[in-house]
């Protein structure tokens, strides 16, 4: 189902209906400040095990990522972060990133990787935002699978792609087709491992 959203004043009425979808288990395509991307509940294994599908990878391969309204979550999910690295995500939050930081164990085990990571981001795009405020928790995020393009940008060409593998299509405008920049915190430098929107310095 494809269902038109204003990007900067989001229908409550349709925000409730994907908030809905999410928490039985549904997953949806969805815009955020970068490109469209995939996304569930993080507390559904068989949405994730879908996303998975989908995209052709096992989940504890799958590096992916969650999305979150702010960082207020931070400490759920992630180990203890010293003072600059928090400085450092309040710097370049929300936006254009995925910051790579240390799991806590509060992450759903269909999730753990081996490396015990987790992706966090935190975009910088009102549907997102609404979203997530709605459901109340963070959100698993994924890109679509395929290389990067073009018609990835365009709601109604990923509808007609994807119909029949989501439940929920949002057309917020067209999308980006360059991906988030991805910053690994696990080490002591932190290192750029894709170079994607945002300018990290």
């Amino acid at each position: 189902m494809l269902l038109k959203i204003h990007p900067d004043n989001p229908s409550p009425r349709h925000i409730k209906q994907i908030g809905d979808c999410i928490r039985s288990g549904g997953i949806i395509i969805y815009p955020t400040d970068t490109i469209y991307g995939l996304g569930c509940d993080i507390f559904q294994p068989k949405a994730i095990e879908r996303i998975c599908q989908i995209k052709g990878i096992e989940p504890q391969k799958a590096n992916l990522s969650f999305i979150c309204k702010d960082l207020s979550h931070l400490s759920d999910y992630t180990k203890s972060i010293s003072t600059p690295l928090y400085r450092m995500l309040k710097q370049y939050l929300p936006g254009p990133f995925t910051f790579i930081l240390p799991a806590s164990k509060q992450v759903p085990k269909i999730l753990q990787t081996k490396k015990s990571t987790i992706g966090i981001r935190v975009p910088d795009n009102e549907i997102c935002r609404a979203i997530l405020e709605e459901v109340g928790h963070p959100l698993i995020t994924a890109s679509l699978p395929g290389e990067m393009v073009e018609e990835y940008t365009d709601p109604e060409i990923i509808a007609e792609n994807f119909s029949k593998k989501v439940d929920i299509i949002i057309d917020g405008g067209i999308g980006g087709t360059i991906p988030s920049t991805i910053v690994d915190c696990t080490k002591e430098d932190w290192e750029i491992t894709r170079q994607g929107l945002g300018v990290f310095e």
